[in-house]
């Protein structure tokens, strides 16, 4: 009996052992994964702000205009991007053409060749060749300053996304007042009037 005794101690000595490990082996894997669970909002936001690349943004309205308008979520600036650029492409094709005419139209003026006057637009026809090579050489001038517009708005496309992929890395916070502080100064007995602006809970500049 005695020895059937200890044996049961000692039997009771290692389920406890062992129940020991056990419970010291599990204590760190659910603290791991309750740690892993907690979400902080300030971490998230600054792996938001981590992922959105102004340099992304800049390459994207590089390549394909209004992509990095997207990228940045702006997406009402598409369209004001595609209207700019077309209405510059737009010039530039008119203008084109109406050059072309010009000096096909002065081409066909200064040729002796009679027959090649039913070539000649019939805007051209009535105006002497003198005229023509005027108007062509000023039409020529607005050839080239559309294609300067133009890509003058891809530029500053570039740039509205470059500078909105900056603009998303910064936050305005939410608890911003402004207030009117009157004041009467005690030596000169005048009264002045402050605006007070108020950022955040226990923050404020005058």
């Amino acid at each position: 009996m005695r020895h059937l005794f200890f044996l049961i101690l000692i039997s009771f000595g290692l389920l406890h052992a062992v129940n020991a490990q056990d419970t010291a082996a599990v204590k760190p894997v659910v603290a791991s994964v309750q740690t892993d669970t907690i979400k902080n909002p300030a971490v998230d936001t600054i792996k938001k702000k981590a992922e959105h690349s102004p340099r992304k943004a800049t390459i994207r309205s590089a390549i394909i205009p209004g992509w990095g308008q997207a990228y940045n979520k702006k997406y009402w600036k598409i369209p004001i991007v595609y209207g700019a650029l077309g209405t510059a492409a737009g010039f530039f094709i008119y203008n084109r053409k109406e050059y072309i005419d010009a000096r096909d139209a002065y081409r066909y003026k200064v040729d002796t060749i009679a027959s090649n006057d039913y070539l000649i637009k019939p805007k051209f026809q009535p105006v002497d060749a003198e005229s023509v090579r005027q108007y062509r050489i000023g039409v020529r001038q607005y050839v080239d300053y559309s294609v300067l517009i133009f890509i003058l708005l891809w530029g500053l496309n570039v740039v509205d996304a470059t500078v909105d992929g900056h603009l998303k890395a910064f936050e305005v916070s939410d608890d911003l007042s402004m207030r009117v502080n009157p004041t009467i100064n005690p030596v000169t007995k005048q009264a002045s009037v402050g605006l007070v602006f108020t950022f955040g809970k226990n923050n404020s500049a005058r």
